[in-house]
């Protein structure tokens, strides 16, 4: 049993003002596994305080020293990324096969970012005029529970890349994998008050963090009903804001697609993270004249995928984080049914022989119209559906019939057929033929999945404010 009583501001290991003790519980067994002390209100008032007294000392550092400091943090990080995926999974649930690889890129974004800056201009002319790049000032980093370290590691070396200090306010349900991380940080000799972090609830310490005057940035990875409070709030002081948010993501198998392959590809990306990812594929959209083909394609792919202990490396799909999401999904399923949805595989309660965790069964429906709530809303678990198109103009519209627009997926055995209809899908990102990863490459979404972008260059300017300085330069 861990317990994690302590934040951190200004560069040490505080006690928090908040006195309220929350139970931490490994989803596969149900068990308590430890307990942490969430900050409140005025912990994050004195986060803001020692992050501002930071700023403009951090803020005038050189390109140079922050690459370094970046690098170094890369090493600390990368040194704990074992302890990292043990708490992941433990924590939330996630399949190991899943965790391993986003531990080691939580500390690659470190890495990343000082590849970015190698390469970034600050100053640029524009005939009479130089523009120049500076740090907005104290950003708010609100991150979510599912692989909440690697987003934590994403948003802060951005924001140090910029010269911003940061308060951070990691998921309440991600205490040991933020206390194994703030290990890591700490021991990197950070300048105190570049980054803190405060444990605590959305609606207290997220709160405070997008409310408060002297926050000048949020940066925030979660649910669109939650970012759309944020956006309001921060109005309020005109807060520049990155919202990275839900997802009802589709994949699109072409009629000329080989069957064989793209239903265990689509499966895959439906599945990802046990299916609670934003970017999962979970509206798979087949031709009409190939829909028993493809749910008994899709069924036998279900079928091989290995439900269970997070910690296997042979486990695709683990728990759900939480009693409160595992009857999230319950419901969803129920819907399915009562909406006249085919239930192809899976359906309501936990898989045989893994009654005490928060397991689902994966599951596949099939004949499945787009107007249907499971077709329409982010379940965030592992439940898919079929849906059939009679021809191509039918597929991108049924595509891009969604509030989302934050990923999407293309399988057809013609690359440039592939590409052509990436072209017209409403998507941040459009992966064709596989599932592919490029960090330095701008991640985002279109409609209600966020604003702004993330990672590289894009990422960085979203930390930055340009200044024009008129009377330096003459006309030549």
């Amino acid at each position: 049993m861990r317990h994690i009583g302590q934040i951190y501001i200004d560069g040490a290991f505080v006690r928090p003002y908040g006195t309220e003790v929350q139970d931490l519980i490994n989803p596969a067994t149900g068990k308590i596994i430890g307990r942490v002390t969430l900050g409140n209100a005025e912990d994050v008032r004195r986060a803001v305080e020692a992050a501002k007294r930071a700023f403009p000392a951090f803020a005038r550092i050189s390109k140079r020293e922050r690459i370094a400091l970046l690098r170094h943090l890369h090493d600390t990080v990368r040194a704990r990324t074992d302890a990292l995926t043990l708490a992941a999974v433990q924590e939330y649930g996630g399949p190991i096969t899943w965790t391993q690889p986003r531990s080691l890129a939580a500390a690659a974004y470190f890495a990343d970012m000082a590849t970015v800056l190698e390469n970034y201009e600050f100053t640029r002319r524009i005939r009479t005029a130089e523009v120049v790049m500076e740090p907005l000032g104290v950003a708010g980093l609100i991150t979510p529970w599912n692989s909440s370290h690697g987003f934590i590691c994403s948003k802060l070396a951005t924001a140090i890349a910029a010269g911003c200090t940061a308060v951070i306010k990691p998921s309440e349900l991600s205490a040991i994998q933020t206390q194994v991380l703030l290990e890591a940080l700490h021991e990197a000799g950070v300048p105190p008050g570049v980054f803190n972090i405060v444990n605590g609830r959305g609606d207290v310490v997220g709160a405070e963090i997008t409310a408060h005057p002297d926050i000048a940035k949020i940066s925030f990875t979660g649910s669109t009903v939650v970012g759309k409070g944020i956006l309001r709030t921060g109005a309020q002081t005109m807060k520049r804001v990155t919202l990275e948010l839900g997802g009802k993501s589709p994949t699109v198998i072409l009629d000329d697609a080989d069957f064989a392959q793209a239903l265990p590809l689509a499966i895959a990306a439906g599945f990802q993270n046990s299916g609670q990812a934003c970017i999962a594929g979970t509206r798979i959209l087949v031709p009409q004249d190939r829909m028993e083909e493809a749910c008994r394609l899709a069924a036998g792919a279900i079928r091989t995928v290995r439900v269970g202990d997070p910690r296997d490396p042979a486990t695709a799909i683990g728990p759900m984080v939480s009693r409160k999401q595992y009857d999230r999904v319950q419901r969803y399923i129920r819907l399915g049914l009562e909406e006249g949805a085919r239930l192809i595989v899976g359906g309501e309660g936990h898989p045989e022989g893994l009654e005490d965790g928060f397991f689902v069964k994966p599951t596949l429906f099939g004949h499945v119209s787009n107007d249907m709530t499971i077709a329409r809303d982010e379940i965030f678990g592992p439940v898919l559906c079929l849906l059939g198109y009679r021809n191509e103009e039918e597929a991108v519209a049924m595509a891009n019939d969604t509030t989302y627009g934050l990923q999407a997926y293309v399988i057809s055995s013609d690359a440039e057929r592939a590409r052509a209809v990436a072209s017209r899908l409403q998507a941040g990102r459009v992966l064709i033929n596989g599932l592919h990863h490029e960090p330095l490459a701008p991640f985002g979404g279109f409609k209600q999945s966020g604003l702004g972008r993330e990672f590289g260059a894009f990422g960085l300017e979203a930390f930055l404010e340009p200044k024009t300085v008129l009377g330096a330069h003459r006309a030549a």
